[in-house]
């Protein structure tokens, strides 16, 4: 018989200390300033739009995550929509942040929303923090919500590099309470995509298929993983 693991490991950090920050400290610093200043803002004019774009898995949603759950953990709230939240998207004043993620899958509808809470939450003087595939420019968006989200700060990310990634999975595997060798580091960045949350999915699988039987983490561990799972490597 088989045990099972009982959910009671560490969740997944999505706070900014939880990030490496690699090639991307402009934006991360930009976003640690943001989440701290006074929400919504007071000025003589509405705050500027931030906009993160790169491929994917180069950190675009841990970085909106992680901005929203230090504004959350201000006890503020935070309005977040991507293409999988259905519509209608209606706009409520008690946000003190709008996020808008993957706004290059948008449909027609979505799009209509999403520029509607752009609107609705520039004139309440509440950031608009947005994240793509590509630069503004080259969204394939309706044309007045493509270029309000290129009208204030954008920031290109990059991926993270080996060496960058490395230490981002032993820092998560440590946070868990379990070690990574080098093998098995090795052979997850030689035979997986750097698509860091893939990375980071295959940890979490790797967690619980280890612990269900009671094995250390090892290459032959990971390989079973996806024996199991009717998958070659």
């Amino acid at each position: 018989m088989r045990q099972i693991p009982l959910a009671i490991g560490p969740q997944p950090v999505r706070g900014f200390d939880a990030i490496v920050t690699g090639r991307n400290g402009a934006a991360l610093a930009h976003l640690r300033q943001l989440a701290s200043a006074g929400l919504p803002f007071e000025g003589p004019s509405p705050p500027l739009p931030v906009y993160l774009w790169g491929p994917a898995g180069c950190g675009k949603t841990r970085l909106l995550q992680a901005t929203a759950d230090a504004v959350g953990q201000r006890g503020l709230h935070v309005g977040w929509f991507d293409p999988e939240v259905p519509l209608p998207w209606p706009a409520q004043t008690r946000w003190s942040l709008l996020v808008l993620d993957a706004c290059e899958r948008y449909d027609s509808d979505r799009q209509q929303a999403a520029f509607a809470l752009f609107i609705e939450s520039h004139a309440l003087a509440v950031p608009v923090l947005a994240a793509g595939r590509c630069p503004p420019v080259d969204l394939p968006l309706r044309d007045d919500l493509r270029t309000r989200l290129g009208w204030g700060h954008v920031f290109a990310l990059q991926a993270l590099d080996e060496g960058e990634a490395r230490a981002a999975l032993r820092g998560e595997a440590e946070r868990r309470g379990f070690d990574l060798g080098d093998e098995v580091l090795d052979f997850l960045l030689t035979r997986f995509s750097r698509d860091f949350a893939h990375l980071l999915g295959l940890l979490d699988k790797l967690d619980e298929f280890a612990l269900s039987r009671q094995r250390a983490i090892t290459v032959p561990l990971l390989k079973r993983l996806f024996e199991d799972e009717g998958q070659t490597l």
